[in-house]
């Protein structure tokens, strides 16, 4: 299928933020540490042109350890800051406020040296939809001061949050891009779920997923759902058996085994997976 969703309100959204980045010092860009290649917006290096940037490797606790490691180093040879974490734990989270420190060292220092002392950072967090940009924010904040919601799109609007004396952060709504060159990048984002899944054929999703488990984590879905990894399209067919995912007539319901694969990947109960290595993006970038 052609994944792509790009409601209208994305595109507001994206006014916003280019008329405030000029207010801004650093761009705080979450990423999913599943995909961190295919959950950046492209759109958002033009934007953050000159800014200092930090990149969260969000949701590190979902993906594998050893890639966390890759993609740190990766995106550090790129020149920005990289902090992995698990925003709804806090694991990871001491290490921000250092970091920021060390993002804005020259602005600070440029603030002294006019005689202005204890002007905050302002930061604008960006992402895209259902990353974890508003929980990462309370958790910092450590109130809820920003709305949260597993659907994507819950921030439609700009808010101020003042942290500290020393940081504010502008939210801003998950945004999109309005087309996927490549389609291997909207199935990412479809796994993940940060499109509405009411768009998606969750069916030929799972076979996707499958197809990549096999031949990246060889055993996990054997272990999860005693199959046998041969055949993907059998390979679902077992787990709607084995977990009993049945219609009326005894029919496999197999959207109802979609679905379930899915949930168990979107919530770690497959294990630590990640579907994209920084080979991947070094690849893309030669072509």
């Amino acid at each position: 299928m052609n994944y792509q969703w790009y409601p209208g309100h994305m595109t507001k959204a994206k006014r916003m933020m280019q008329e405030n980045i000029k207010l801004i010092d650093l761009v705080i860009e979450l990423v999913d540490a599943r995909i961190p290649l295919s959950s950046r917006n492209p759109d958002i290096d033009e934007l953050g042109k000159g800014k200092a940037r930090l990149i969260i490797l969000n949701k590190a606790d979902l993906a594998d350890e050893r890639q966390n490691k890759l993609w740190t180093g990766y995106f550090q040879q790129k020149g920005f800051f990289v902090v992995a974490m698990n925003a709804r734990t806090k694991e990871g989270m001491k290490a921000i406020q250092s970091v920021v420190a060390e993002a804005c060292k020259e602005k600070i220092e440029r603030d002294r040296k006019k005689g202005i002392l204890n002007r905050p950072v302002r930061a604008m967090v960006v992402g895209i939809p259902n990353v974890g940009k508003s929980t990462f924010i309370n958790s910092y904040a450590g109130k809820a001061c920003a709305k949260t919601g597993n659907k994507p799109g819950v921030t439609k609007g700009k808010q101020w949050i003042r942290l500290s004396k020393g940081l504010e952060l502008l939210d801003t709504p998950g945004i999109l891009w309005p087309k996927f060159e490549d389609q291997k990048v909207g199935l990412k984002l479809a796994l993940i779920g940060s499109m509405n899944d009411e768009i998606l054929n969750v069916e030929e999703l799972a076979v996707s997923l499958i197809d990549f488990l096999m031949k990246h984590y060889e055993g996990t879905l054997e272990r999860r759902y005693q199959v046998d990894e041969e055949d993907k399209l059998k390979v679902l067919e077992e787990i709607a058996v084995n977990r009993k995912c049945f219609m009326k007539g005894e029919q496999l319901d197999l959207r109802k085994a979609s679905n379930l694969l899915i949930d168990d990947f979107r919530s770690g109960r497959l294990g630590r997976i990640t579907l994209e290595s920084p080979e991947i993006a070094d690849e893309a970038s030669e072509e």
